[in-house]
């Protein structure tokens, strides 16, 4: 593994910065380890790791939603469950330890 001595000096927002810091501190990881893996999938996708674009739905706000959507949004969850295309996060920041030998 390569010595870890170059810097990376950035300016963000005060209030983004605490969210993402507090997120990866429940997940474990370091935001210095999390900076590391988005550069090394910027690296292996030749580009940004995600699409950079406007969505085209905006996120369901549950509280507005009847008693029938709400149960067909469940619905959804659960069939992605049942077919395999979740992974815990437990599992999910394994993976990428193993991977990047972190």
């Amino acid at each position: 593994m390569m010595s870890k001595s170059a810097n990376l000096y950035v300016r963000i927002e005060p209030e983004i910065k605490e969210q993402a810091e507090k997120i990866l501190s429940t997940l474990g990881i370091p935001a210095s380890n999390a900076i590391n893996i988005f550069y090394k999938q910027i690296i292996l996708q030749r580009g940004l790791p995600f699409e950079v674009k406007i969505p085209d739905s905006t996120p369901i706000d549950i509280s507005k939603l009847g008693a029938e959507e709400l149960h067909a949004e469940l619905e959804k969850g659960y069939a992605d469950v049942k077919a395999g295309r979740i992974k815990d996060a437990k599992t999910a920041f394994a993976d990428i330890r193993r991977d990047y030998d972190l």
